[in-house]
This record gives C-alpha cells, structure tokens and sequence, in this order.
C-alpha cells in the first residue's frame, strides 16, 4: 500500500519513511510543495493516502490537499507544529482526514493511518435483485420469490441464503458459513443448527429437496450454490 509522504524535515521524513516501510507501506516522500505537485499529478490513482506537513518551505500542506482533493477521493493526513494547530482546521474544511502534531508518537500516527484507511475501504455495493435460476432475491424489500412466487423465509435462513447467493460457485466450508452468519447476526449459531437451517432451505427452494441442485452437498468440503 502506497503512501506519498511531505516532509521538508529531512531527519523527521527519513524517521517515518523507515517506521512506514517497517509497518509494510511503501512510500514516496517529497520535501517541498514544487515536487509534491508533480508527483501528485503523475501518480496520484496510485497512492492509498497522503501525510502532508502543514509547513513547507515553498507553500503549505492546504495547497497539495486542495490538489488532492479536487482529483480523488483519497484520504490525507497532516503532520503539523503545536503552534499550527489552531489552523487545521482550514484544513478539515477543505476535506483533510486528520492530523497529527509533532512530535508525536511513531504508533499513534500509524493507528491513526490505519483508521483512517478502514473508514475509506469500499463496501461492494448491494445489488437490489440476485437472481439464481428460478430464485430472485428482492434485497431491498428482504424477500425472496421462486418463479414468481413469494417465499416466505426466517431472518436467519435470509441471511444465509444471501451468504449462498453471493458466493455463485463457490465451495464454503460449514466454518466459514457459522463464521459470516456470527459476524452478520451477532448471534450464536451451533453446526446442528446450520444443518437444520441449510434443510429447510433445501425444502423451500428445491424441486427436489431430496436431490438439490440449488445448493450442492461437496463431501469433506462443504455446501456451493450452483452456477
């Protein structure tokens, strides 16, 4: 994960370009606004996010986050002096992420990094209907429809039908499906009772429960919905 570092401290930049690289990030670190501009304009799609010292020799860290900014959706972080700090906020209006002031601690700035780029990570958008052979599921409205016709389903059998439905193809273990309906529902959920669960599934869905072609028994492996 690539970060673009500005710091015109030499000694403060070379400290977070090696705790940065040690914590697995790769860097590209400028010392001035001039160079930052032209990297930013050349490599800016390649870049996770931005650390910009707020004081620069030849400008300030508002300029290249304005850059930022206006070009993508990339989260920036400012690095700034104590006596900078009242400023920052010019900053946080203009679409900074956060900040940090010097000297400050080499983790804190790292966990900062990394919630910052939690809150950034894209969540695939729900689609409104999944369809699978006779099956369509409404996720908006929560319901699901075999050849037209509603079937009527629990919440927790819901949820693992989408698990299904969103893995076309896939073999899932019956750990990992206790693992995404725990995680899901918050509730907990026991091997027999997924058994019971996948049973009635099987029962409403299928033609021919006792012969599925929805989803698929793979022995020693786990269930796949069919493609």
């Amino acid at each position: 994960m690539n970060i673009l570092l500005v710091e015109d401290d030499k000694t403060i930049a070379s400290g977070l370009e090696y705790s940065l690289q040690q914590d697995q990030f790769s860097t590209i670190l400028c010392h001035d606004v001039a160079s930052a501009k032209k990297v930013i304009a050349e490599q800016l799609d390649q870049f996770a996010l931005c650390l910009f010292d707020l004081s620069l020799p030849d400008g300030s860290g508002y300029e290249l986050c304005k850059m930022v900014k206006e070009q993508s959706d990339i989260p920036v972080i400012f690095l700034t002096a104590v006596d900078d700090e009242v400023n920052v906020v010019m900053g946080l209006d203009m679409g900074a992420d956060d900040y940090i002031t010097k000297p400050f601690r080499i983790r804190e700035l790292l966990s900062r990094i990394k919630s910052v780029l939690r809150r950034y990570q894209k969540q695939p958008q729900a689609r409104a209907i999944i369809e699978v052979d006779a099956i369509r599921i409404n996720t908006l409205e929560g319901k699901v429809y075999k050849h037209g016709d509603e079937i009527p389903v629990t919440a927790l059998e819901y949820r693992l039908l989408l698990i299904f439905a969103n893995h076309i193809g896939q073999i899932l273990s019956r750990n990992q499906l206790l693992e995404q309906i725990w995680d899901v529902a918050g509730d907990f959920v026991n091997d027999n009772t997924l058994t019971v669960y996948i049973k009635r599934l099987r029962e409403k869905l299928e033609d021919d429960p006792k012969d599925p072609t929805f989803i698929k028994t793979v022995r020693g492996l786990g269930y796949k919905v069919g493609e």
